[in-house]
Formats: structure tokens, sequence, C-alpha cells
């Protein structure tokens, strides 16, 4: 029986991080993961807009991967989330861009944000206050982590 793709929203720091020497491997494997259908990959408009001055090669891999991706818009509900995750204090008006990269995660459904950013979104003091709010708004909670923490390891007895 084959098993359904997991629903997951990699933000921006995960395509560059195929380029980055330090993050290339489980990102590359991230998105081996994706192109072998483990998972669902969702993306949005801002991570366009994000990555529209990167490297054409981070460009080119978003461009790859959109073919087969779900396109999640940013709505009215997406932005009210966003703007709950603010007034919390989760992060800073200066971040906002990070608070609205997991309410676009979280009302698509996802059940995995991957990420680079530790400051913002992959950290352990935040990841409970979003799924707080997330919890408190009527959404299920959601688990982010890196890549790193979700590609496989056939290679490991279980």
């Amino acid at each position: 029986m084959a098993t359904k793709p997991v629903r997951v929203y990699a933000d921006t720091s995960v395509y560059g991080g195929v380029f980055d020497e330090e993050f290339r491997e489980p990102s590359r494997l991230f998105f081996d993961a994706v192109r072998m259908g483990r998972f669902r990959l969702i993306i949005s408009p801002l991570i366009g807009s994000e990555l529209k001055d990167a490297p054409e090669s981070v460009r080119a891999l978003l461009a790859s991967v959109r073919l087969d991706a779900e396109i999640a818009d940013i709505t009215e509900e997406v932005v009210g989330l966003q703007q709950a995750y603010l007034t919390a204090g989760i992060v800073g008006a200066k971040w906002e861009a990070d608070a609205l990269h997991v309410a676009i995660a979280t009302v698509s459904g996802c059940a995995v944000i991957v990420s680079w950013n530790f400051k913002h979104v992959v950290n352990f003091e935040r990841i409970p206050l979003y799924n707080g709010v997330n919890l408190s708004k009527g959404y299920a909670a959601i688990a982010i982590h890196t890549p790193q923490e979700v590609i496989a390891h056939e290679d490991e007895d279980v």
C-alpha cells in the first residue's frame, strides 16, 4: 500500500541551502525526497518574491520543483494568522515574512515546515508559541524542522 506524501512547506532558506556548503547535502536530499514523492511540496508567491534576486541556480531549482508543487495563495486568512503571530510577539514586525511563511504553511494544511532559519522559525522557544496561536485560532499544530531532520536515513536500522 502506497503511503500518502507528507505535505511540506520549505521556506526560501532551503532552496538556497542546496548551494551552501554547510547545508548542501541535507537540502539536496530533501528535494530528492520531494521528487521521489515522499513529500508533497507546497510553495507560495512569497518564496518566488524572496528569491527573485537570488542566483540563477537557486531560481532554476525553484522553477524545477514548482512544476510538481502545489501553490498556496496568500489569502486574508493567511494574513490574519500572520498578524496573530506578530500580535503574540513571536517575532517582531521586521521579521513579518518569517511569520508569513509559517502562516501559509499552517493554513495550507502542511504537516511540516522545513527551514534553515534558526532564529525565527526552527527555534525551540518559538515553535510552541506558533503552535499555541495555531491551536487558539482553530488550526492544527505544525511540525517545524530542518531538512536534516526530515530526510530518510535508509542506511539506519529502525
